[in-house]
């Protein structure tokens, strides 16, 4: 649901087509006079989204208006001199697997039409009509033979007399709006990527079964929406400049390929999901909560371990916080770091031991060691070259001074292997923790997608109610298959 409403990919490499649309206005203004520039401006529709606009405009006023259904950008000024020049700029998506609002109706009353036929023009065009209909099954295909039949100028004599004395889109609109076939002109955008001073172009649509069904006038084609891109629709007018004359538009239009991620991050801002999204955090709190929301990964992939495997570790889940450090240092140095880190550690711990101190104080004076070790170690790591540097430091001085603490008393109490065992064992699940956390699909999917994990957690109860056998168990137990 999340990824349908915002539109966030489950890829972080996705990307899409992406059209940098600019719409320049020229026109020259009446000297002391107040000027208002109204233009017709695209809307989201059939295959094109769009993210984001803007108007570049020195000394004018811009809003962006619904008048009569249709959107329209304004500029005002009080006074102006000479050649004016206005900028519209929009970018927008080209996505067609959106179930954007596809030509969706807004009225079905047919344009108005100002051609009056003559008597000869009335048999010509009922003739185009009565063929078109013999060939004709529905107003889709109607429209289709009708526009083959105007396009055959130079064959009959019937076409060549109406467009003889009439503008072609207007005898189309006349005849369709004669054979009563619901149908609106519209000024659209032919999308060719890196073209400048390019004009609209004028399409028909025709109502069929509650949607607008676009026609490309000059060959009869349907479905053309892939390269027009609608900008008016209904006979409404591109621009009306009051106080100024002589007013042009042209389009320059290039075509881009960026990430699906950041198109999203603009698209949600304020949809419900983007209300609820870490999204809206500054930077530096979603650079923490994007290593906190890899924290059950980690801790799934202990249960998994601990559970079904039966690998032990030193402490429930310190090979989760064992990956998130090495999430900063990288593997390497960290496993480094950490081993001479715990021997170090469990030498002068044996020390210790010696002079019989109480838990508290003898803890106390571990951590202390520990953070001069690291402190030690960083300085060491600073003048070798390496860039590790204070990384080392994002070690967890308490669970650090804790697992030696510990592996000290297990060394005491059950012996050398057993440490390394535990060892070992937290090792190797820090190392599948930090491998899954830093896989960039993993990491991209529980970002966006928080509500994954309600899916780790429903894991991890259903791995808690197992109470069978682990898999190491079983290699325990393998003298009981031979009595």
């Amino acid at each position: 649901m999340r990824h349908e409403q915002t539109q966030i990919p489950f890829l972080s490499s996705e990307k899409k087509d992406v059209w940098m649309v600019e719409a320049r206005v020229e026109f020259k203004a009446q000297n002391n006079t107040p000027i208002t520039v109204s233009l017709s401006l695209p809307e989201d529709t059939s295959g094109y989204k769009l993210y984001f606009e803007q108007s570049v405009s020195a000394g004018y006023g811009f809003s962006m208006v619904q008048k009569d259904g249709i959107k329209r950008g304004e500029w005002s000024i009080r006074q102006a001199k000479g050649k004016q020049v206005l900028y519209y700029k929009a970018q927008i998506v080209q996505d067609f697997t959106d179930d954007l609002p596809l030509n969706k109706v807004e009225s079905k009353l047919n344009p108005k039409d100002d051609i009056l036929w003559s008597a000869s023009e009335q048999i010509a065009a009922k003739e185009i009509l009565d063929l078109a209909y013999a060939k004709s099954s529905n107003n889709i295909t109607f429209t289709r033979e009708l526009i083959k039949i105007l396009k055959n100028i130079e064959k009959r004599d019937d076409s060549s007399l109406l467009l003889l004395k009439h503008n072609y889109m207007d005898v189309l609109s006349k005849l369709l709006t004669d054979a009563g076939v619901v149908h609106r002109v519209s000024l659209a955008l032919e999308l060719e990527d890196a073209r400048r001073n390019k004009a609209l172009t004028s399409v028909i649509e025709v109502l069929d079964k509650g949607e607008w069904i676009l026609f490309d006038p000059k060959n009869a084609l349907q479905d053309v929406n892939k390269n027009f891109l609608l900008w008016t629709r209904g006979g409404k007018s591109l621009i009306d400049v009051v106080g100024g004359t002589n007013a042009t538009v042209n389009f320059s239009m290039v075509k881009q390929n960026m990430p699906a991620l950041e198109l999203a991050k603009a698209h949600f801002d304020e949809s419900g999901f983007g209300i609820f999204s870490v999204h809206r955090l500054p930077i530096e709190e979603q650079s923490i909560f994007k290593m906190l929301l890899l924290l059950p990964i980690g801790a799934l992939i202990t249960v998994f371990m601990r559970l079904i495997i039966g690998v032990k570790t030193s402490g429930t889940f310190m090979p989760v916080l064992i990956a998130m450090a090495f999430l900063q240092t990288s593997l390497f140095l960290g496993l480094l770091n950490f081993v001479v880190l715990v021997a170090i550690g469990l030498l002068l711990r044996g020390y210790l031991s010696n002079l019989n101190l109480l838990l508290v104080s003898r803890i106390a004076t571990i951590i202390v060691i520990v953070i001069f070790l690291v402190a030690f170690m960083t300085l060491i790591g600073y003048e070798m070259g390496f860039n590790t540097g204070m990384s080392v430091a994002f070690f967890p001085i308490i669970i650090l001074a804790w697992t030696i603490e510990r592996m000290s008393i297990l060394w005491e109490e059950e012996g050398a292997k057993e440490v390394l065992t535990q060892g070992s064992g937290s090792l190797l699940v820090a190392i599948l923790a930090y491998m899954a956390m830093i896989n960039g699909y993993v990491a991209h999917l529980f970002f966006n997608f928080p509500e994954l994990h309600l899916i780790v957690i429903a894991l991890m109860i259903l791995m808690g109610r197992y109470t069978g056998y682990r898999l190491l168990e079983l290699r325990r137990f393998r003298e009981f298959k031979n009595i």
